[in-house]
């Protein structure tokens, strides 16, 4: 880990929008990040003027476009509400600057596809912080391997719903829980399973309901919607592959379970001799005020925000949380409302 004061190249960047989300999360995360806080931009002028003074940065402003004429940026951090991210991304990147922004991209597909006309040579980053966490590349990396993989069903769990009439929500524009925080576990399921061919919704009389993910790579997923449910933990997934299963709870604790072999009616004790088969257990050691415990990581959003600086300062295209990916998707978004209990198959152009 090297701290923000310790790089030796960093970008001048710029942040557009210091709202709490960008206040609580991002401005924190830029501790550990290799750039230069320039300026800060919200149509509040008194809490962009705040946020910088507090942040070291020189200059504010309440319009992104004089941003962009007065500053000499490397990038922009843009966290705004989502039907404001289309337009001020490309406005930033036809400005020659590379641009990280928050989720959703937009609230439409095809606005992300406008976004990936404007991107030409820049690097866009779209923060899908399930994408990133530490969990989710311990699941990527087990069913990467062999003896474990491939993925062939998955089960998410997340207290959101999809809204009735999904094609009046998307006519209207407007802007659900499963627009902002529905994508949370649909990242997570395209960031582990890959692309998606068609989508099925069916909703409970009483509440909840599943949505079936139907992956190109033959595996099969289901998103259960636990909408209007609170209580501990909040999220869970849980994954199925050769002989094993992983889970994963509140993001945090990762569990592989290895299985344990037995003759029916034989074996008289689970735990055999020797450490090759139970379950492996990864979870953060909270009792230490160590980095690896901090919100800021264990959620993907340093890992997210790291990914877009290193890609910009190495000069390559990002590898993940792309606009690529983003639009894969608001595509199963999309989808996911147009169900009404029906198969849907993903489009793509």
């Amino acid at each position: 880990m090297t701290y923000q004061r310790e790089f030796e190249r960093r970008l001048k960047v710029g942040l557009l929008g210091a709202g709490s989300h960008a206040y609580r999360n991002l401005l924190p995360a830029m501790n550990y990040l290799p750039v230069t806080l320039a300026a800060v931009c919200d149509t509040d002028a008194a809490r962009a003027r705040a946020t910088g003074a507090q942040y070291g940065a020189a200059s504010w402003y309440s319009k992104a476009g004089e941003m962009y004429r007065n500053e000499a940026l490397d990038a922009v951090f843009i966290s705004v509400s989502p039907e404001l991210h289309p337009e001020l991304a490309c406005e930033a990147m036809e400005a020659g600057l590379h641009v990280w922004m928050e989720k959703p991209p937009a609230v439409r597909a095809q606005e992300v596809e406008r976004m990936i006309r404007s991107r030409r040579d820049r690097v866009a980053v779209v923060g899908f912080k399930k994408a990133f966490m530490p969990a989710t590349e311990k699941a990527i990396e087990i069913f990467a391997d062999g003896k474990y993989g491939p993925l062939r069903s998955a089960l998410a769990v997340y207290p959101t719903d999809v809204p009735a009439e999904g094609g009046k929500v998307l006519r209207e524009r407007r802007i659900t829980d499963w627009l902002l925080n529905g994508c949370h576990p649909l990242s997570f399921m395209v960031a582990v399973g890959g692309p998606i061919e068609a989508v099925s919704v069916h909703r409970g009389k009483s509440g909840g309901g599943s949505c079936v993910l139907e992956f190109a790579g033959g595996a099969i997923g289901n998103m259960h919607l636990a909408g209007g449910v609170s209580g501990a933990p909040m999220e869970s997934y849980r994954l199925f592959g050769k002989s094993c299963c992983v889970t994963i709870e509140n993001c945090l604790r990762v569990t592989l379970q290895r299985g344990i072999p037995f003759e029916y009616g034989r074996t008289t004790s689970y735990l055999l001799e020797g450490t090759d088969s139970g379950a492996l257990v990864w979870e953060p050691q909270n009792s230490l005020a160590t980095l690896e415990n901090k919100s800021l990581f264990t959620q993907g959003i340093y890992a997210e925000m790291r990914h877009f600086c290193d890609a910009v300062l190495e000069g390559r295209p990002a590898g993940k949380g792309t606009l690529e990916f983003a639009l894969e998707v608001m595509r199963v978004y999309e989808a996911a409302l147009l169900s009404e209990g029906d198969r849907v198959e993903i489009e793509r152009g």
